[in-house]
């Protein structure tokens, strides 16, 4: 393809795209394929010979397209949201174009830089404590994933926990081996019951132990200082080290926000024990003023992270982590073998983020961040949030005006809604109806939801935020469950 070719394909997939986007509440947002579809559809080989893009064009509209889920329809109500924008394509557009691994400042220094930028901004819009932007000895770093920065951060935390907590109280190296092997294998990380599950898959990456510390209704399903102090206390007596701490403002199931402050001082005599919250879906809502009061307690903490790339414009991946201490990310992580030197590096005056993740390589992320800030301005991204929180009020109040119907689970949060079926027959369970009600929507594809569990309750989710939502396509959305509902409550 030569840049002439590229300049009219180019054109038509801006064209394509725009069309995409116009019809998109027109589209069925869950695919009608069959498992394995695709294997028909393709050779078995690559192409020996080049093909035209038309022909390549054509295949991708006729075979790959109607195999996707419209995650930006306003009929997609499952999970979280998946934002894009046009400013935020146009940025992964030129960061495809200027493709660079950008492991070290060197490679690319406005990669690097305008990520140290962006991030500031958002801490600063967010609220975040001083001590987490780049001017003092923390920081911020785009990670792939929310899940990504859980490991990330828990490898830090075992070292961190390793060489302070147990390493320091030797005087040998020997010993310190010694007393360092021995305390590897009584490790422990925690979450609550209600915090999502990348803090275990963490843990298993990083050979630790982890416990799942209950929580119930009474407290919103909430952590509690009260339960975190008997989960420690009752892990020490078996011998096992708490090192690592996963605290959420926002839980998936549910959107429930664990108690900071009681947390924090809970965690007192634990200085060696790290503490992060992850805040991937929720944690957008920060940008307004009005929701900062959920930050209370965000002191005590180590590390926190949040998903651009759910509710605030930008495609994924977008995940922000912060770090009080960005020397125990490098500590952990900084390894420099001599292709890796330079005289930038070495001057210690710039930073090099692969030292403060897993992998080196690192795409130019902060360009379609920096995007979508300067398109939208704080006061657009704010209007978003609200305008997609006051959609999903919107569908709560539904909800709740018909109590014959359904029954709220937990109270809505950050356009979040999670309710039951109302059995209609004495035979029937809650549990039993809304099974049955998810099952057709779904199978329907009319809307998409997804169910989750709460203290073995089966429950539905409902949640807003496509840059598409509006009140209408929500009522709309509340009226078919209505109608599956009383009639699978009848049937």
């Amino acid at each position: 393809m030569d840049p002439e070719e590229y300049r009219r394909a180019a054109y038509a997939s801006v064209d394509y795209i725009v069309d995409y986007y116009k019809t998109i509440t027109e589209r069925q947002v869950v695919s009608d394929v069959e498992p394995g579809y695709l294997r028909q559809l393709l050779p078995t080989e690559m192409p020996q010979e080049p093909e035209s893009w038309d022909d390549i064009h054509r295949d991708f509209d006729s075979h790959i397209v109607p195999g996707l889920t419209h995650w930006q329809s306003p009929n997609f109500l499952a999970f979280f949201p998946a934002n894009t924008s046009f400013p935020s394509i146009l940025g992964e557009l030129y960061s495809a174009a200027f493709s660079a691994p950008a492991f070290n400042w060197i490679c690319s220094p406005a990669v690097t830089e305008l990520e140290t930028i962006v991030l500031d901004w958002l801490a600063k819009q967010m609220g975040l404590p001083s001590e987490f932007l780049s001017d003092t000895e923390g920081g911020g770093v785009i990670q792939g994933s929310a899940s990504e920065a859980i490991v990330t951060t828990m490898v830090a935390a075992r070292d961190r926990y390793l060489r302070d907590a147990i390493a320091s109280k030797y005087s040998t190296e020997e010993e310190k081996e010694v007393a360092i092997a021995a305390a590897r294998g009584k490790l422990v990380a925690f979450a609550s019951d209600q915090t999502h599950s990348s803090t275990q898959k963490a843990a298993l990456i990083a050979g630790v132990k982890f416990i799942a510390i209950k929580t119930y209704p009474e407290d919103d399903y909430a952590l509690t200082g009260a339960a975190l102090t008997k989960a420690f206390k009752e892990a020490e007596d078996r011998g096992l080290l708490p090192f690592f701490l996963t605290a959420s403002l926002g839980t998936t199931a549910i959107c429930a926000i664990d108690k900071f402050i009681e947390i924090g001082e809970a965690t007192k005599d634990y200085p060696h024990t790290w503490k992060h919250i992850d805040a991937a879906y929720s944690g957008a809502a920060l940008i307004c003023p009005e929701f900062q009061h959920y930050l209370a307690g965000v002191e005590y903490f180590d590390s926190f992270d949040m998903n651009m790339h759910k509710w605030l414009l930008v495609n994924f991946d977008a995940s922000c982590l912060y770090v009080r201490k960005r020397k125990y990310l490098t500590d952990a992580l900084s390894i420099t073998p001599s292709y890796l030197r330079n005289a930038a590096s070495d001057s210690g005056l710039v930073i090099d983020y692969r030292d403060w993740q897993i992998p080196l390589g690192r795409r130019f992320r902060s360009l379609k961040i920096w995007f979508v800030m300067r398109t939208y301005g704080a006061k657009g991204m704010q209007e978003h949030v609200r305008k997609t929180l006051g959609i999903g009020v919107h569908f709560a109040k539904l909800i709740q005006a018909r109590p014959d119907v359904f029954s709220i689970a937990t109270p809505p949060r950050f356009g979040l809604t999670v309710f039951q079926v109302v059995p209609l027959k004495p035979e029937e369970t809650a549990n039993d109806v809304t099974k049955k009600v998810v099952n057709r929507i779904n199978n329907e594809k009319v809307i998409f939801l997804t169910a989750s569990t709460v203290d073995g309750e089966e429950c539905i989710r409902v949640v807003t935020g496509s840059p598409w939502a509006t009140d209408k396509a929500m009522s709309e959305a509340f009226q078919y469950i209505l109608t599956v509902s009383e009639e699978e409550r009848q049937a």
